[in-house]
């Protein structure tokens, strides 16, 4: 038995749709966390889309529909590009920091700053 681990898709680069979806990820991530923050310092109160949820659903409802945009407009700008490594890292880093962001705003401790 051949216990070798082999990659399994060796021909298949990070492309720029792949980027895109975690750029986008990202973009959403954070968005959700400005919802958070905006409602708890009063400036944003989004409509209850499902009575049962109230805000929370509106928030989350349009945090989606920012992923999706940002998601669908990077998607129509890197399809079928190969991005040199440096761009997957900075892609990456920023991802990273997108998704902490915006995890970070969601915490209550946080809010009693506002």
């Amino acid at each position: 038995m051949n216990t070798e681990l082999t990659d399994p898709m060796p021909d298949r680069a990070i492309d720029g749709a792949s980027l895109a979806a975690l750029l986008g990820a990202g973009i959403g991530a954070l968005a959700m966390g400005l919802f958070v923050i905006l409602h708890v310092a009063g400036l944003y109160s989004a409509p209850g889309l499902y009575g049962p949820a109230g805000g929370v659903s509106g928030r989350t409802t349009f945090a989606v529909l920012l992923w999706l945009a940002a998601w669908a407009i990077l998607h129509s700008r890197w399809k079928g590009e190969v991005p040199a490594p440096d761009s997957v890292s900075r892609v990456v880093r920023a991802t990273v920091a997108l998704v902490a962001l915006g995890l970070v705003a969601t915490f209550p401790p946080l809010w009693k700053l506002f």
